[in-house]
């Protein structure tokens, strides 16, 4: 897949960017100012697999939690700052990694300046926020709503205000619940610019509306090579957006990790391909082992439709064919398929080490 062509910028240990991986983001819920509830969620994340964690920063009691934050976790931390440029001020001197800021609400270009100074003195990348709710006057004039050349034209007036600041560091997220609308701004940014950009679908919803929403909308930008970072935003369990960013990272082949392939079956299954497969896929979801493991239900379905398949079953009557990459390697009784299908794709995982 080739990815869009954008300038590095580096957010504490972590590279976006100019073909670095797509790093996965999530947001704290917790109040920032209750520094133990707010770690503990921060290193949740980071134990899922979270590359950076943001967290809302309203008052300067959460800004002065950063350097706790930073003391107890290695994960870059980002600040997110609304109305209040002062407390952007503030999270730099505390040593933020990364400040998102939404310029259309911080007040005045001699605000922004200010932002972008002290951020350019400590090596601070700033992430622009946009979104139909704080869209400015004269673009809603113009355009008549919020719609994605609105929303396109205001990230590129705030990366131009910050860069007439002498400013580069930037990343831009351009976001809205509208998933059309989301995917088409943020085609119309890309071809404006070489900023890394960050992308989601904002208020996606509950876990299972979010899920799907986020999938279209973050799958077909990641198609286009566009997306340096990523949420997947939901009204649930700040683990499940990291562990879905992960999955649709895993699908796209864009981030290492098992692929599970499994047929929905019909009248000629005959094994259990429901359970195998979940048992399989909840067994290696947080490996990073570089493969495709398929679960089909009959010869039709097995080595003919899963070729492609490192490694696999495909039920018969009371036992499973076993194969590899579409080739037939034995016969394993149909009550072990789970233990060896298991074994195989450990076996098949240190085979590829090997060889590298």
């Amino acid at each position: 897949m080739e990815r869009r062509k954008s300038r590095e910028v580096k957010i504490g240990k972590v590279k976006i960017g100019n073909g670095n991986p797509v790093a996965i983001q999530s947001m704290t819920f917790t109040k920032t100012s209750d520094r133990e509830s707010t770690l503990a969620q921060i290193k949740r994340l980071e134990e899922a697999g979270c590359d950076i964690v943001r967290f809302s920063v309203p008052d300067e009691d959460c800004a002065k939690n950063i350097p706790y934050f930073k003391e107890h976790t290695g994960i870059p931390l980002v600040a997110d700052i609304h109305f209040n440029y002062k407390l952007a001020l503030a999270c730099a001197d505390y040593g933020i990694d990364k400040i998102r800021i939404n310029p259309g609400n911080i007040g005045s270009d001699e605000n922004v300046k200010a932002v972008a100074d002290k951020c350019k003195s400590k090596n601070i990348p700033i992430r622009i926020g946009v979104n139909g709710g704080s869209l400015e006057k004269h673009l809603l004039e113009k355009y008549g709503s919020p719609c994605a050349e609105a929303l396109a034209e205001s990230a590129m007036y705030h990366v131009k205000l910050l860069e007439k600041f002498d400013f580069e560091d930037i990343v831009v997220s351009i976001k809205s619940s509208d998933v059309e609308k989301a995917v088409k701004a943020n085609r119309i940014f890309a071809q404006m610019t070489d900023c890394p950009i960050h992308i989601g679908v904002t208020e996606a919803g509950t876990e299972r509306m979010g899920l799907i929403k986020s999938s279209i909308g973050l799958g077909a930008l990641l198609c286009d090579g566009i997306g340096d970072t990523m949420r997947v935003s939901l009204s649930d369990d700040v683990v499940k957006e990291v562990e879905a960013a992960k999955d649709i990272l895993s699908a796209l082949s864009l981030r290492k990790g098992v692929k599970v392939v499994s047929c929905p079956t019909c009248s000629r299954c005959n094994i259990n391909v429901f359970e195998t497969a979940k048992r399989i896929e909840n067994e290696l979801k947080n490996k990073d082992w570089d493969m495709t493991v398929a679960v089909m239900g009959c010869a039709v379905n097995g080595p003919g439709e899963a070729r492609e398949a490192d490694i696999g079953v495909a039920g018969g009557d009371g036992k499973a064919l076993l194969f590899k990459k579409g080739e037939i390697i034995g016969s394993i009784p149909a009550d072990k398929i789970y233990e060896i299908l298991l074994s195989e794709a450990e076996k098949l995982h240190y085979e590829q080490i090997s060889e590298k």
